[in-house]
């Protein structure tokens, strides 16, 4: 064995990171259905692991199946955990045998634990005084750290040691089988001693010592500081068996017979043939490429693949190394910071020589109102970057040219449209720009919704999760350079050795991006068309959005609060008195003890722990026969309105605009949607009174009004187009009421003769079939027995057949393509849609059915805004404002006296965003806040 500094023995916790990876990441299916989601996690895993520790010795450890000797001892043994999900329990074999393709010694040790495997191993290596690092996510492996042993959570990238445990434990290691018997574990269904938690079994182990200890000396615990000290004693004595027994079962057994020579677990050569195929066979294709390449490179012996193999220290190093590495590691070398005119002078002229530069900003804030710039980054080809810094102000920080200089000096090149830009998020520099009375012109790219318009679902769009995706390249995180949580620094605190790299690396990883990601993009026309066309103008349009804000009145708000805060102490008041005591309304537990054990209500739902639900779709099912849910039901909406907006919104006023300024996100939902946050404009109410009231806040300027331009049944009107149904086509060509006229259609009837119950069930089948609602959806939401609802969405597809013909052929090319798409190319993957799972397939199903719909009313509004942005620039720039977008809705401030001038333009400038088969058809509303226009 190597000596111990050099190279730790590598034991990995396989059963922890299967579950986590199951748990933790989105699910991921191949084309054929089969889940792959936890063997990718568990192999990235394996392969972050093996690249930072490079490990001579090495074994993954698994969990056998069936029972141990802990279920002998104790029946109750992780009882509480639900069965293996059938989608978790095939992908085990398959993860098994890709481990041994790549050479890792693979454990599945009958009648014990991992961890007792592990324990065993780690014991026989610290005997020899050799290091052993344990990956894991599992709490309990605590006890076995000592100086030979560290814990890694691979995951997290978090390292515990001996210090390690006593800053999370409160204790040291060799207490902590101790803490555990104490406190209990309810995952494991160990039982613990009643009424001891964390602070309590810190006080008796810390006070006294451990379970012996304590037993022997039972007269001191009355003397330790905690809560409940008085008690704790007699309790201790009730329950030592049970304590005992706990200890037991939460030891991690050292001394197993294993019929294993540590000295033999060794990574092997890996077999790459076999990688290749079943890197093909679960669709991993980025490492299917990695391992299809080395092959290549064996079977032709060029100078290169000799090379590279010269490098290592033998070929078996080089063949297992090549499995697990992604890529090789970025070279920083050539980062620059800069620090005289002299070398910035020279950077700029590159910047002006260049055809593309990546750009990023290093600011004080997340919040682009008030952020102040430190320090400007860019890079003009891969590896060759550089920092800017203009405030870093901690102590004995080096000289840094001012920032006025600086951006004097940057000004014409960034206002410049002929010099193309790229960035990560880049709206949020324009943004910040913008406070410096720089306007950002010539975006060219943005990395983030190059990403977003590849894949909309197959990832998150920030840049740490895109280096690791598209590069294999692990970033520096800000946390790494910053810290956490409230001692957190901002980056002009940051020391420019670290905040150097870290800003320079994310220019260069944003131009690298670029190019990864472009060369996916670029062959598929419409995605190309529409990041070009639409997503990178857009971000343009809503940062000017952004940074006119909307004017609220505090005042309004103010007394809907005090309103709000009243009627929301008479329902907990009417509550309290309907259930016969009172109770915490914000508590589940009481809740679910209120209304299913003491009032009896029927269980609609429970959650995955088996518990009955009180989710809104459970309550809102109850509230139709029963008084108590319905009043819970407006509690909980009226207290997120006040907590969410009349009591927040005035606090979010800038002091120096004196507005209220959104952010708005083009890379979130998966099917193009905007969303917004801080505040959130897509979440106020419209359906009831309070929200109503909320957006009356919403006010203009003196002399100004509100006005608010709708698209009308946008989604009815693109599935009118989709399907190519004549009746529905008729019905919007000669603009009828839709809902009125599937009345007629469904029940057979008059256009006149439809009541206002057959519209509204008309109403809810149109909208229904858009979302995927099943006729039992259907019978829930008229109330109606659900062979009436299958009734009446039959007779709809004998009256509309080719909404019928859409769906079904829709849901066909999206099992065989593995993605829909929108009228103007967009595409929803839906990993799913060939799920073994059913529930997961259904909704893909309706995944499938929807997202053309929704997608294409996103890009249409789109497209919209930015007609209405430019002939805005171009014609009315002094007399209308587009303040925001909600949903389907544009809304503008616009001067009064000239309403009548513009809102027939803005109207047929929306309706002509996009030509279908039917008529786009925007209404248009003016008040005096955005309730009345709306």
């Amino acid at each position: 064995m190597p000596e111990s500094k050099k190279s730790p023995f590598i034991l990995v916790d396989g059963s922890s990171y299967l579950f986590r990876a199951f748990h933790g990441l989105p699910p991921l299916t191949n084309s054929k259905g089969q889940d792959t989601g936890a063997i990718y996690g568990v192999v990235n895993m394996l392969k972050s692991l093996i690249k930072q520790y490079n490990p001579t010795h090495m074994a993954v450890i698994f969990d056998a199946k069936g029972k141990t000797f802990r279920d002998d001892i104790y029946p109750e043994y992780k009882a509480n955990r639900p069965a293996m999900p059938d989608e978790l329990r095939s992908q085990i074999e398959p993860l098994h045998t890709i481990i041994k393709a790549m050479g890792l010694p693979v454990i599945v040790e009958p009648g014990v634990e991992a961890d007792d495997v592990i324990g065993t191993f780690a014991k026989h290596a610290t005997e020899k005084g050799i290091d052993t690092v344990i990956s894991t996510g599992d709490k309990d492996m605590a006890q076995l750290v000592n100086q030979h042993i560290t814990l890694i959570n691979t995951m997290t990238n978090q390292v515990m040691d001996v210090e390690g445990v006593k800053t999370k434990f409160g204790i040291p290691p060799e207490l902590v089988i101790d803490f555990l018997a104490l406190k209990g574990d309810k995952v494991d269904n160990i039982p613990g001693v009643p009424g001891v938690g964390d602070k309590s079994a810190q006080a008796l182990l810390n006070g006294i010592g451990g379970i012996d200890d304590i037993y022997q000396n039972l007269d001191r615990i009355a003397d330790l500081s905690f809560r409940g000290s008085k008690s704790m004693a007699a309790k201790m004595a009730e329950y030592e068996e049970q304590a005992r027994l706990s200890y037991t079962l939460a030891t991690i057994s050292v001394d197993l017979e294993l019929d294993y020579d540590i000295e033999a677990l060794m990574p092997t050569s890996a077999d790459n043939e076999a990688l290749r195929d079943l890197f093909a066979e679960y669709e991993f294709k980025r490492w299917h490429s990695e391992v299809s390449a080395l092959l290549n490179a064996g079977e032709s012996g060029s100078s290169e693949a000799q090379a590279s193999d010269s490098k290592a220290s033998s070929s078996e190093d080089k063949t297992s190394e090549s499995a697990f590495s992604d890529v090789e590691s970025i070279d920083k070398s050539q980062y620059e910071v800069i620090f005289d005119e002299e070398q910035f002078s020279a950077w700029i002229e590159k910047l002006k020589k260049a055809d593309l530069f990546a750009f990023d900003t290093e600011t004080t804030s997340l919040n682009y109102m008030e952020a102040e710039i430190v320090g400007v980054s860019f890079c003009i080809e891969p590896g060759k970057a550089a920092y800017v810094p203009v405030a870093h102000d901690y102590p004995d920080a080096p000289a840094q040219l001012s920032r006025d200089l600086v951006l004097d000096a940057l000004k014409p090149i960034l206002e410049s449209e002929s010099a193309i830009k790229v960035g990560q998020h880049i709206k949020y520099d324009k943004n910040v720009l913008a406070n410096y009375d720089i306007t950002l012109n010539g975006i060219g790219f943005d990395t983030m919704l190059e990403s977003y318009m590849l894949n909309s679902t197959a990832q998150r769009h920030d840049m740490d999760s895109l280096a690791l995706a598209y590069l294999g390249h692990k970033t520096i995180h800000f946390e790494d350079i910053a810290g956490k949580g409230a001692k957190q620094l901002t980056f002009n605190q940051i020391d420019l050795n670290e905040a150097g790299p870290y800003a320079a690396e994310d220019a260069d990883i944003t131009l690298r991006l670029h190019n990864a990601i472009w060369k996916k993009l670029e062959p598929i026309d419409s995605l190309k068309r529409l990041l070009i066309n639409v997503e990178v103008p857009l971000a343009c349009v809503l940062s000017r959005m952004e940074q006119q804000g909307v004017l609220i009145d505090s005042q309004k708000l103010g007394q809907q609060s005090q309103d709000l805060a009243t009627r929301i102490a008479e329902l907990e008041k009417e509550v309290h008195e309907e259930a016969g005591e009172s109770f915490n309304l914000g508590s589940t537990k009481q809740l679910q003890h209120i209304l299913f054990e003491k009032m009896s209500l029927p269980v609609v739902k429970k959650t995955p722990k088996g518990a009955p639900s009180t989710s809104e779709d459970v309550l809102q099912e109850l509230a139709l026969e029963y008084s108590l849910p319905q009043k819970i039901m407006e509690y909980r909406g009226l207290t997120k309105l006040k907590n969410t907006y009349t009591d927040k919104l005035p606090k979010m006023i800038n002091h120096r605009t004196g507005r209220v300024h959104t952010s708005y996100h083009q890379a979130v939902t998966a099917t193009g949607r905007l969303s917004s946050t801080d505040p959130n404009l897509q979440n106020i109410p419209i359906r009831n009174e309070a929200g109503r009231r909320v957006r009356q806040a919403f006010v203009p300027r003196k002399g100004n009004k509100i006005v608010a331009a709708d698209y009308s049944q946008i989604e009815l009107r693109i599935m009118a187009h989709l399907s190519g149904d004549k009746g529905l086509l008729d019905a919007f060509a000669q603009g009828k009421d839709i809902h009125k006229a599937t009345a007629a259609e469904v029940f057979g009837i008059a256009l006149d003769d439809v009541t206002t119950d057959q519209r509204r069930s008309a109403k809810a089948i149109n909208f229904g079939l858009i979302y995927g609602m099943s006729a039992f959806g259907l019978a829930k939401q008229l109330n109606i027995p659900r062979n009436e609802a299958q009734k009446y969405m039959d007779l709809y597809f004998e009256r509309y057949p080719g909404v019928l013909d859409y769906m079904d052929s829709t849901r066909e090319s999206a099992k065989d393509k593995g993605y829909v798409e929108t009228v103007f190319g967009r595409r929803l993957y839906l990993p799913d849609i060939k799920a073994s799972n059913g529930a997961r397939r259904k909704g893909a199903e309706r995944a499938a059915i929807n997202a053309p719909m929704q997608g294409t009313a996103a890009d249409i509004i789109k497209m919209a805004m930015i007609k209405v942005d430019d002939w805005i620039a171009k014609n009315a720039s002094d007399d209308v404002t587009m303040m925001m977008q909600v949903h389907d809705e544009l809304v503008f401030e616009i001067k009064e006296d000239k309403i009548d001038n513009y809102v027939d333009t803005i109207k047929a400038l929306m309706e002509s965003a996009a030509t279908l088969n039917v008529p786009l058809n925007v209404e248009v509303g003016i008040g005096e806040n955005w309730d009345e226009a709306h």
